[in-house]
């Protein structure tokens, strides 16, 4: 009785070693990914400023074109 007591404490340490180990290995992974997607998230972040900048430099021109017309146009009734 005393040796399948040991050999359930023996069996239930070595599952308690193997989840730690799993535990940690897992972690590692999660950290691994998280450096990926931060990386990810950096270049989409840099992306989304250069297309941010380049639609609000289209917008300002074609703002500044509307401005002009409407300037001619006052110009024209105005006298």
């Amino acid at each position: 009785m005393v040796g399948v007591a040991w050999a359930a404490i023996g069996l239930l340490s070595t599952a308690l070693a193997v989840l730690t180990a799993a535990l940690f290995q897992l972690g590692s992974r999660i950290d691994a990914v998280g450096v990926e997607l931060g990386g990810r998230i950096d270049a989409f972040g840099t992306r989304l400023d250069a297309r941010i900048d380049a639609l609000g430099a289209e917008l300002g021109s074609r703002i500044d074109a509307q401005t002009a017309r409407i300037d001619a146009h006052l110009e024209r009734h105005a006298g």
